[in-house]
């Protein structure tokens, strides 16, 4: 029979992380972007620390985010579509001075 001491739990690595964000269409918009700016190179890696750019990606997360933007018009929230275009916007910009 295990002693007491061996039937109690540990604390999980997952309980002593901070809480999640909501899971709301901002959420995962403001999630994407981060990819994108982790991308281009504006975010450093959390283990590592170090920044590194990957163009394509950065592009591809963008065109994601645009393709949401897409297929969600006329579904959203006021602040939700200006929130998107936004950050369409912003990483668009960031995107183009990246590249030249």
């Amino acid at each position: 029979m295990p002693e007491e001491n061996e039937t109690k739990k540990k604390p999980s690595p997952e309980s002593s992380q901070m809480p999640l964000p909501e899971i709301n269409f901002p959420s995962l918009i403001f999630s994407l972007s981060s990819t994108a700016l982790f991308h281009l190179g504006e975010l450093p890696d959390p283990q590592t620390h170090e920044k590194k750019k990957d163009l394509p990606l950065a592009k591809h997360t963008i065109d994601t985010i645009a393709m949401l933007k897409e297929k969600t018009a006329g579904n959203l929230a006021g602040d939700e579509e200006k929130f998107i275009e936004n950050v369409l916007t912003d990483l668009r910009l960031r995107y183009v001075k990246e590249k030249s």
